[in-house]
C-alpha cells in the first residue's frame, strides 16, 4: 500500500465538495424525470411524487454515479481535480461490489454524525470507515508535467 500520510483530511473534503457540484444537477434531473412521469404537485400537502420514491431514486442515481467513476478510473471529477485515486488494498481498480459496499459504508459513516469521515484524522494511514469496510484506500497521484 502507498504512503497515505500526505493525504490530508482537507484534500479529501474539498474533493467531496467539488463532487457535490456534480451530483446536484443529477439529483435535479432525477426530480425532473419523476415530475414528468407523475405530473406537477397541485398542493404542498399532497405531493404528486411520493417522498420515498424521490429518496430511493436519488440514492440509486448518486450511488451509480460514484460506483461507475470509481470502477472505471478510480476517480470522480472532484478526485481528479485534487489528484486523489481510489484503489483496492492491493493497488488495483476496485470492483463494482467494492464500490457498492463503499457507498453503503459511506452512508453509515455519515449517519453517525460523520464520525466515519472524521476517522481519517486518527487513523495512521488516513483511512475512513468506508475505506476499511470496503478494503479500499485513497492515494495521491503525482502532478502531471
Amino acid at each position: 500500500m502507498a504512503d497515505l500520510s500526505r493525504l490530508s483530511f482537507w484534500r479529501q473534503l474539498l474533493a467531496i465538495v467539488y463532487d457535490l457540484f456534480l451530483v446536484a444537477p443529477l439529483l435535479m434531473a432525477n426530480a425532473f424525470v419523476l415530475v414528468a412521469v407523475f405530473g406537477p404537485t397541485e398542493s404542498i400537502s399532497k405531493p404528486a411524487v411520493p417522498d420515498w420514491l424521490i429518496q430511493i431514486t436519488s440514492l440509486v442515481v448518486v450511488t451509480t454515479f460514484f460506483v461507475i467513476f470509481w470502477h472505471k478510473s478510480g476517480q470522480t471529477l472532484g478526485m481528479q481535480a485534487w489528484r486523489i485515486k481510489l484503489v483496492d488494498d492491493l493497488g488495483s481498480p476496485i470492483s463494482f461490489k467494492q464500490g457498492y459496499i463503499r457507498c453503503a459504508a459511506a452512508c453509515l459513516s455519515l449517519v453517525v454524525f460523520g464520525l466515519g469521515y472524521w476517522w481519517v484524522l486518527f487513523h495512521p494511514q488516513s483511512r475512513s470507515w468506508h475505506d476499511l469496510i470496503s478494503k479500499t484506500h485513497l492515494e495521491i497521484q503525482p502532478k502531471k508535467a
